[in-house]
């Protein structure tokens, strides 16, 4: 009995921390976007700040979240070697996904769970560890450091070939230990085992969720923008066959997972001719390509579903009907259609679609669906367990205040990265001889004049959340022997 009090304790203050750290976040995200969607990038990395003990190393683990928004808000503002800074922590902070080791750490959560998911330190996606190393190497272009961007867009491409494997093993993982703690005579560990083996419990899931199967999603895992960079650089950047070769397998396998895009088909094209020997380097005229960040990315909102979960108790099963938290991408808004840019010969190429971060992050979910809703199933028994020893302990009484704690503890991890984009657009030109190109709004409109310097390979970067905020434009030297020119434009 004075176990159990000491239980029901620390149930209480659990709760309370509960409540008021999910606030926090919330209102941190919310406080950030607002910034952001204006385009107070000032303001909205202020909101993301965090104290610092001079003495002390960064926790980098518990300020994930913070360390990757001020990274984009540093960039964003043209301070680069801030923004590698504050990347580099994250990464640190993200090691986790790195480290095989570490993949058993992920199952002793899931037998640890007992409030919701948003206790826990932030976990980012992979694709966002992804983004990480691209925006580093962006970053490192900017302040013209060809070396350094190199490193950081073959990081990239290394986590994105590494992933496939690394879901697999954290699933596995899960599931062994899942299986050798039932047979040892874990209550929970053989409840959740059998409800997620169970068939109602599927169902239940599909039929209120949505199966994953049925989701939008590429072939296999890619961050199509990151790769597709990877394949420019590369081109750009080529010192013999072997680097052509590594820029044709990227840009064609990205003009792969997007075929109806021309602009892809064709930078995958001269990257397989310069790679052949079709096309003479020396033959090819100074290229412009513009990449275009839209809009604002996807963020989560909570699903609540009702689901059976087949609860044991010695050899008997019984379902219990219980309730079950998911957290659920859910699409925001993008600038209205895309840019252009203009020459004095008045040809005007406009941006193509080439990457939809929602696609990014659904594919990315199927993988690793079973971990988020094992966990879930996790939460759910260990309160329904509960509830059945405050009914025994306490009576009536007790079993109220434990299903008033399930209640209020039910709920998704609603925490993302907020500073990603809605898609990424593209074009590629031929520099102009004058090097004056007009940037056009989706209105066709002005937004401003791009003096493209006389160099064989540059990259014009736009980005844009909303129509509220102006244009952030780097121009910069994909061989990065130039630092870039920075602007912001407005309507």
């Amino acid at each position: 009995m004075k176990k159990f009090r000491y239980r029901i304790l620390a149930t209480l203050m659990a709760t309370l921390i509960s409540g008021c750290s999910s606030f926090q976040h919330r209102d941190q995200l919310a406080a950030f976007n607002s910034a952001y969607t204006a385009g107070d990038y000032d303001t909205a990395l202020n909101v993301v700040r965090f104290p610092e003990d001079k003495r002390r190393p960064v926790d980098a683990r518990e300020h994930l979240l913070e360390l990757l928004h001020q990274g984009e808000m540093y960039r964003l503002t043209g301070r680069y070697d801030e923004s590698v800074k504050a990347y580099d922590l994250a990464e640190d902070g993200m090691k986790y996904l790195d480290t095989t080791g570490l993949l058993a750490s992920a199952t002793e959560g899931l037998m640890a769970v007992m409030i919701n998911d948003s206790q826990r330190d932030y976990e980012a996606l992979m694709s966002e560890a992804v983004l990480v190393n691209t925006y580093k190497a962006l970053a490192f272009l900017a302040a013209g450091n060809s070396e350094y961007a190199r490193v950081e867009f073959n990081r990239a491409d290394d986590r994105t070939r590494r992933a496939v494997d690394f879901f697999r093993k954290e699933i596995a993982e899960q599931q062994t230990a899942l299986s050798r703690e039932a047979r040892s005579g874990n209550l929970k560990a053989a409840t959740i085992r059998e409800s997620l083996d169970d068939r109602r419990f599927q169902s239940a899931v599909d039929s209120q969720y949505g199966a994953p199967a049925g989701w939008s999603v590429f072939p296999e895992f890619i961050v199509p923008a990151s790769t597709w960079l990877h394949g420019i650089y590369f081109l750009a950047n080529a010192s013999g066959g072997g680097d052509y070769e590594r820029a044709a397998t990227s840009l064609t396998r990205v003009a792969q997972m997007r075929p109806e895009s021309s602009v892809l088909q064709a930078d995958a094209e001269l990257a397989s001719a310069l790679a052949s020997g079709a096309q003479s380097l020396k033959d090819l005229p100074p290229q412009v390509w513009i990449v275009y960040e839209n809009g604002l990315g996807p963020i989560l909102k909570e699903s609540r579903l009702d689901v059976p979960l087949v609860v044991v108790r010695g050899t008997q099963q019984a379902p219990a009907y219980v309730g079950i938290a998911l957290p659920e991408y859910t699409e925001r808004a993008a600038v209205p259609g895309g840019i252009s840019v203009a020459n004095a010969a008045g040809e005007v190429i406009t941006t193509e679609r080439i990457s939809d971060m929602g696609k990014v992050v659904r594919t990315e979910m199927r993988e690793r669906f079973p971990g988020v809703l094992a966990r879930a199933v996790a939460s759910a028994v260990g309160k329904a367990l509960l509830q059945s020893e405050a009914l025994e302990q306490f009576g009536p009484w007790g079993q109220l205040f434990a299903s008033l704690y399930t209640v209020a503890t039910t709920q998704a991890d609603l925490r993302s990265w907020q500073a990603l984009p809605d898609h990424w657009q593209a074009a590629r030109i031929n520099r102009p001889e004058n090097g004056r190109l007009t940037l056009l709004n989706h209105k066709g409109e002005p937004l401003g004049e791009l003096d493209i310097p006389q160099q064989a390979f540059t990259l014009v970067y736009v980005k844009r959340p909303t129509l509220q905020a102006p244009a952030t434009v780097m121009i910069m030297d994909l061989q990065g022997q130039t630092a870039a020119t920075f602007r912001r434009m407005h309507e």
